[in-house]
């Protein structure tokens, strides 16, 4: 009868410890990490300056890809995947998540790739083959690396699931003021401008901050992001640029973690000055403090919640180049405009149809029903940023370069500057010429741009809200 007893409370205690557990764990993320180098071993042409005029001769660091995997108390799982890279193109895009799918059940909504928008990484296939004079040679190796990336991203994603273990998941803000608007501060002038406390135009000085720890308070992963293009260096050799160095930095302070840099809406802006190494190593500094200080100010927590949406918005292209204006442009001093209109020339005498829409993959993801982050393919321009803050709130994070980098996105506003005849008289690149460079079959998008964009950031914020209901 006594052993009945002591049975009895012996299940009684085992039962209130197994709940006791139960509930601990449910009050947890689960989070997984990952990473793989990704520095081409042979010489490829890098991507990001057309000024370019023969592959890369070396490198300053290693070139990363790193995954962020997180499941939160529903199962819900997604991956985040930041690597050293001007952009990923939408044919990549398109194999990784059919694989991811596949091999993980992950869906589109489920999987973020982030470019750090580095000029110091290597031309992938299918994106800014117009710029620089590729041989056969060239192109067959830019198509032998990309389709080992796409392998490899593969490998890592299943990596960083299998690492999935309990974790607390918290938020943060941080700044940092290199980032300078290059559309209104012309860069000889910027010295002087600084000294006089004269830059104009729109910035986001703002340092998101994810952090995720270990439940016995280790830090396992620090997600955090800047809008400012990745742009230090202009060199021949690989390099992560300032984002590597700040990367660099973080993962020296904290030995155990891994860090992870996501672009803003940068692609207006630039890091001043620049052209110096240690230039570079200093912003990456900089923007570590930053860090380091979100960190140390004690991020919010979230719960483990997360909802995860994806809209596809169908951007509409401007007017398309004539037989006479590529006839006109097959002659321009610029080679690769020469070769984008000698294409697009050859593609027109040839019947082969031509696109007017291009799908732009927009994000909205939300942690802990709480923090917001809205992702933007293409390169986006800082207003998207301001833009959404204000509507949204102001703890609203945006992210660009992520999934498919295809062009600029420009608002109305930069729009209307760039295309001819224009209002500010200044190069017009964001708004009309990039288009030129991604080799689209256009001068620039539609004027409808900016409102396609922002009905369809609102349908996705709107959807993913609703999951809480």
């Amino acid at each position: 009868m006594r052993f009945l007893r002591y049975y009895l409370v012996w299940l009684l205690l085992g039962g209130l410890l197994a709940s006791s557990l139960l509930a601990a764990d449910q009050s947890l993320w689960k989070a997984g990490t990952a990473r793989a180098v990704i520095t081409p071993t042979e010489p490829l042409w890098m991507a990001g300056y057309a000024s370019r005029t023969n592959p890369a001769d070396g490198k300053v660091m290693e070139l990363w890809i790193k995954v962020l995997a997180l499941e939160d108390s529903r199962g819900h799982r997604a991956i985040v995947l930041t690597g050293d890279l001007l952009g990923f193109p939408q044919s990549i895009y398109q194999h990784i998540c059919a694989a991811l799918k596949e091999k993980f059940a992950l869906a589109p909504d489920q999987i973020l790739l982030s470019a750090t928008h580095t000029h110091c990484g290597p031309v992938l296939r299918g994106a800014l083959l117009d710029i620089y004079p590729l041989d056969q040679n060239q192109v067959a190796l830019i198509d032998k690396y990309s389709t080992e990336l796409e392998t490899k991203i593969v490998a890592t994603v299943g990596k960083a699931l299998a690492d999935l273990a309990p974790a607390r998941v918290a938020a943060g803000q941080g700044a940092a003021g290199f980032a300078v608007n290059r559309r209104n501060n012309p860069e000889p002038d910027v010295p002087k401008l600084i000294n006089q406390g004269a830059l104009k135009g729109p910035v986001d000085h703002t340092v998101p901050v994810l952090a995720v720890y270990l439940p016995d308070g280790k830090l396992k992963a620090v997600l955090f992001g800047y809008a400012c293009h990745n742009t230090v260096m202009d060199f021949y050799k690989w390099s992560g640029d300032y984002a590597g160095f700040a990367q660099l930095a973080l993962e020296k302070s904290h030995p155990d973690a891994t860090a992870m840099f996501f672009m803003g809406c940068g692609a207006d802006q630039n890091p001043q000055p620049r052209r110096k190494l240690e230039l570079a190593e200093r912003f990456g500094n900089m923007l570590a403090a930053a860090v380091e200080e979100a960190l140390l100010s004690t991020p919010h927590t979230l719960a483990p919640e997360l909802r995860t949406t994806i809209e596809m918005v169908t951007l509409h292209l401007g007017p398309p180049p004539t037989e006479s204006d590529l006839e006109r442009l097959a002659t321009d001093k610029i080679l690769f405009v020469r070769r984008w209109a000698l294409r697009l020339l050859a593609d027109l005498k040839a019947g082969k149809p031509s696109i007017s829409t291009y799908p732009l993959p927009l994000q909205a993801w939300q942690f802990g029903g709480q923090q917001l982050l809205i992702t933007l393919g293409g390169e986006p321009v800082v207003d998207w940023s301001l833009k959404f803050k204000e509507e949204f709130g102001p703890q609203t994070w945006v992210a660009g370069y992520c999934n498919d980098v295809m062009n600029y996105i420009p608002t109305l506003r930069v729009l209307k500057a760039d295309v001819p005849p224009g209002d500010q008289g200044h190069g017009g690149y964001e708004g009309a010429q990039a288009t030129i460079v991604y080799g689209m079959p256009a001068f620039h998008w539609a004027e409808d741009v900016e409102e396609l964009v922002n009905a369809g950031a609102r349908r996705a914020v709107a959807a993913v809200q609703a999951q809480a209901k």
